[in-house]
C-alpha cells in the first residue's frame, strides 16, 4: 500500500470508537491512582513549604493524560494534530525540588498506560513505585547537611568557635564569612556525628559568641 492509496481510502479519517464502559473504567482507574500518587506525593514531601495544589495537579494530570491519549488512539489525524499542538506549549512554573519532577512523568506514564489498557502494568508499577519512594525519601540519617550561622566578636572568638564545631561534627565547610568591624558572621555547612544537636546550645553559650543558629540544609541556602 502506498501513500497515495492511504490518502484515496480515507485511512486518514477513519476512526476507532472507544467505548463507554471502556472510557469510564479508564477515568476511575486514573483518578484513583492520581490519588495513590497524590498521597505518596504527600507523605515523602520534605521540602520546605508543602503545596496542596501540587498534589491536586497530579491527579488532574494522570486523568487529563488518560484522557488525551484515549483520543489520539481513536483517530490518527487527530493523534497528528495533537502532538503538534502539544510541541508548541511551554510551561513556565518553576520546579524547585528535583522529586518533583519524578512525580509528574509518573503521573503522566500512569495516564499513557492506562489509556493503552495495559491495566495490570499501571497497577503494579504505582505500587512498586509507591513503596520504593516512601521507603527511601522517609528514610531519615543524620548525615543530612545542617548549616551554622554564627556571630562572634572577634576573630579569637571566631577561632574557638569553629574548633569547637569541629569537635562535635563529623564533617565541616565554610560556606561564607563575613567580617564587619566589630562582628564576624559565618555559615559553616556540618554533618552530625548522631542526631543530637544540643552542641548549639553549648557553643551559644560560649565567650564571644552573639548567637548561633542551625538550619536544616537542602541545597538552596543563600546568605
Amino acid at each position: 500500500m502506498t501513500f497515495n492509496d492511504i490518502f484515496k481510502s480515507g485511512f486518514l479519517d477513519s476512526i476507532t470508537s472507544v467505548s463507554i464502559v471502556d472510557m469510564i473504567i479508564a477515568l476511575v482507574l486514573a483518578f484513583a491512582l492520581g490519588m495513590f500518587i497524590f498521597l505518596v506525593y504527600k507523605k515523602t514531601f520534605s521540602g520546605v513549604m508543602y503545596s496542596s495544589s501540587f498534589g491536586v495537579t497530579l491527579i488532574a494530570l494522570t486523568m487529563i493524560t488518560t484522557v488525551v491519549i484515549l483520543a489520539v488512539t481513536s483517530n490518527v489525524v487527530l493523534s497528528l494534530g495533537m502532538v503538534g499542538a502539544l510541541s508548541i506549549v511551554r510551561f513556565r512554573a518553576a520546579i524547585k525540588e528535583p522529586l518533583d519532577i519524578a512525580f509528574l512523568f509518573w503521573s503522566i506514564a500512569v495516564g499513557i498506560v492506562l489509556a493503552a489498557g495495559m491495566i495490570p502494568l499501571a497497577l503494579i508499577g504505582s505500587v512498586v513505585i509507591g513503596i520504593i519512594l516512601l521507603l527511601f525519601v522517609n528514610r531519615k540519617s543524620h548525615t543530612h547537611p545542617y548549616i551554622v550561622v554564627i556571630r562572634c566578636d572577634g576573630k579569637d572568638a571566631e577561632k574557638k568557635a569553629t574548633d569547637f564545631i569541629k569537635e562535635k561534627t563529623e564533617r565541616t565547610i565554610i560556606r561564607s564569612k563575613t567580617v564587619e568591624k566589630d562582628e564576624i558572621e559565618i555559615n559553616i555547612e556540618i554533618r552530625l556525628k548522631d542526631d543530637n544537636t544540643d552542641f548549639i546550645n553549648e557553643l551559644a553559650e560560649k565567650e564571644g559568641v552573639r548567637s548561633a543558629v542551625l538550619v536544616s540544609y537542602n541545597g538552596e541556602y543563600m546568605n
